[in-house]
């Protein structure tokens, strides 16, 4: 069929339309001659971006339009331009209005009916925000990439539970590599009594958090939290799981939990759990008719371990003594401790009384084995108190208090014993308590004061010393002497400020005597065993003498023999710290004690003072004779002075001034007597 041919109306109008088309489409449009390069036609898109107007353009070539720079970049595209094909390019440009921007560029050629190449048109599109999308995307894939290899947490991706990827977290957690794991399903590490839950999760699409499990490859079940998220990725809708390990929370609550009722020294129960337990088992007592003992223990002297030796070694004696208790006892008797070294036992079900004591025995042998302790051996006691339910109480309170009440009777029985509580016990347990009051009113009230009774020398008869004596002028029961008051201040660490206040007031004395030309001698001064355990006691000692002007050549410290040994490994260093200060040391009641010859040898002593049972014997008794004539002989040869405490009559004076002893004391002498009338004795006996 042949067409008509196209009349010049008709071909200007298609270049009308192609005019108008091409100035309102998006795209930069320009056609150049394939001959010269010369620029034949560019719509206003084209033109507006490179700073021409549609006229001005016309008749200039490609690199005078674009540029030497773009046209060292697709020279080579123009030349496959020029030889009939068609080319594809991006690059980055600078407008005319400065703005720089992504374009997308085709190079298309023209042919004529021959097939010649008559023309380039050329056509680019604005693609910055497409690549500002991709530089975005991009961004956002690496900052998650980075993130996923970052997290300590597992994560990871499915689509309808298939896995798609996972983070190193996640392949730690579960033992696979990530080979391994991408392509299964989820469901294959999760262990079967979680699945049900799991894929209810996966098929509803929700986006939660729930708790659950997942299996390592060792078939090691693990708690996780899952916390669930739907999002696109790499253009593809996918789930992604947040798997957090969910042991170290768990094991830090069951840690909070057992902090709660356990003590964290000890592991063994806390009070608040102890007393849990107790009323549960009274309750169920109650109800079936059974008995219970309660068993409170304290250990003796205790605070003794921590002075000498510290708190980190009290409290190894403490884990020590806990694990022992717990090794003596039934798996359903309760331990707790109740705070120091304070410990309560629960025996349930009891049937015989018999039953306690076998019980009571043994945990006194196992608690007084000795306990290693900066590489030494201690020996800790225990006094266990005990209360039985129903006799002794029907409440958890009242047994308690009745078991506490026991306890303090099995110390004032010689500790490292036992006592079950006696309605009588109450009694002597308020008395003590009325006399600690009572005690610690004295000390501010100052009804405390000293007496002192001399000491003169063996040969001459003059005074050589006085002993300072503790005295309580009570408002109601008149004087009383130590024995009447000094066990229960020990107790109940009275004993700390009664013995400074005794060390304080004999310089303060002695002091006052010496500036009035009266009893110019040293005082002895008897030491307290919490005392002179106490840390630093030396320094202590040295304030008192800076403070009442007393030097330490006035006065004489006794102390017992019981208390030396107690700490003979600590005892050598404070005597010779208190000897720099010019104290002279003397040991107390010598003989009653037990004292070894090496022990001797090794503390800095200055003097001996014999027990007054011992002179009291003399100079009958074959047995005192012997005993006393032996610590006499042993001192001088040690080169210690002695004194001889109770000397009542000229017989015992003259024996024992045969034997070698420097002074005396006792009735013979003179009788304790307050302060101005040991200055007036000393008067007469100037």
């Amino acid at each position: 069929m042949n067409l008509a041919p196209v009349t010049e109306s008709q071909l200007a109008d298609e270049v009308a339309r192609f005019r108008l088309i091409a100035a309102h489409v998006p795209a930069w449009i320009a056609l150049y001659n394939a001959d010269d390069n010369r620029c034949i036609y560019a719509n206003r898109a084209y033109v507006d971006a490179f700073g021409f107007t549609e006229q001005s353009v016309l008749g200039l070539t490609y690199w005078q339009v674009i540029g030497d720079a773009a046209q060292a970049e697709i020279s080579q595209m123009v030349e496959r331009l020029r030889a009939g094909e068609s080319t594809r390019y991006e690059r980055r440009l600078q407008t005319a209005d400065g703005r720089w921007v992504w374009i997308e560029g085709h190079l298309i050629p023209q042919f004529d009916a021959q097939g010649r190449v008559i023309a380039g048109c050329v056509m680019m599109n604005d693609i910055t925000h497409f690549r500002e999308a991709q530089r975005i995307a991009a961004e956002t894939e690496t900052r998650l990439q980075k993130f996923l290899d970052a997290t300590v947490e597992g994560i990871v991706f499915h689509v309808d539970g298939i896995i798609t990827d996972v983070n190193p977290p996640l392949c730690a957690l579960v033992g696979y590599a990530h080979n391994e794991v991408v392509g299964r399903p989820t469901l294959d590490f999760v262990p079967p009594d979680e699945r049900p839950k799991v894929a209810d999760v996966i098929r509803s699409g929700a986006e939660t958090r729930y708790e659950s499990a997942i299996l390592h490859r060792d078939g090691t079940r693990i708690p996780v939290e899952f916390i669930v998220r739907t999002l696109e990725r790499d253009g593809e809708r996918q789930r992604m799981s947040i798997v957090r390990d969910l042991r170290d929370r768990q094991a830090a609550q069951q840690r909070i939990h057992f902090l709660a009722h356990h003590d964290p020294l000890t592991g063994l129960y806390n009070r608040t759990a102890f007393m849990e337990h107790l009323d549960v088992h009274l309750r169920r007592a109650e109800r079936h008719n059974e008995r219970l003992a309660l068993l409170f223990i304290d250990l003796d002297n205790f605070k003794r371990v921590n002075d000498s030796l510290g708190h980190t070694q009290g409290d190894q004696v403490l884990i020590t003594v806990a694990d022992r208790l717990t090794a003596a006892l039934r798996t359903s008797d309760v331990v707790g401790r109740f705070g120091g070294d304070e410990f309560m036992v629960l025996l349930p079900d009891v049937e015989r009384i018999e039953n306690v004591r076998v019980v009571l025995d043994a945990l006194l042998n196992v608690v007084e084995v000795p306990v290693r302790a900066d590489g030494r051996a201690l020996t800790v006691t225990p006094s266990i108190g005990v209360a039985m339910f129903p006799e002794h109480g029907r409440s958890a309170a009242e047994l308690i208090q009745h078991a506490d009440t026991a306890m303090y009777g099995a110390k004032r029985q010689g500790r490292a014993g036992y006592e079950f509580f006696d309605s009588s016990q109450g009694e002597a347990i308020y008395a003590e308590l009325v006399l600690e009051s009572e005690l610690s009113v004295g000390l501010t009230r100052g009804e405390f004061e000293l007496f002192f009774q001399p000491q003169v020398d063996a040969k001459t008869g003059k005074l050589a010393g006085a002993e300072a004596l503790l005295r309580w002028r009570h408002p109601t029961r008149g004087l009383l002497s130590p024995d009447a008051f000094i066990s229960v201040a020990e107790q109940h660490r009275l004993m700390l400020p009664l013995g400074q206040w005794v060390l304080r007031e004999a310089a303060r004395q002695t002091v006052a005597w010496r500036k009035a030309g009266l009893a110019e001698v040293p005082i002895a001064v008897n030491l307290a065993r919490m005392q002179f355990n106490l840390e630093g006691f030396a320094f202590a000692v040295e304030k008192v003498l800076a403070d009442t002007g007393a030097r330490g050549e006035w006065l004489e410290l006794e102390l017992t023999e019981r208390l030396l040994i107690d700490d003979i490994d600590h005892a050598p260093d404070t005597l010779r710290a208190l000897r720099r200060l010019g104290f002279s040391i003397a040991v107390d009641d010598f003989g009653v004690g037990y004292t070894s010859l090496a022990h001797l040898t090794e503390l800095p002593l200055d003097k001996l003072k014999i027990d007054q049972s011992f002179v009291a014997g003399l100079p009958t008794s074959r047995r005192s004779i012997a005993v006393t004539q032996a610590v006499v002989q042993m001192a001088l040869g040690l080169g210690l002075k002695v004194t001889a405490e109770g000397v009542q009559n000229q017989a015992q004076k003259d024996l024992l001034e045969s034997w070698g002893c420097h002074m005396f004391q006792g009735s013979l002498i003179g009788s304790p007597m307050p302060a101005d009338e040991f200055a007036a004795w000393a008067r007469r006996h100037a």
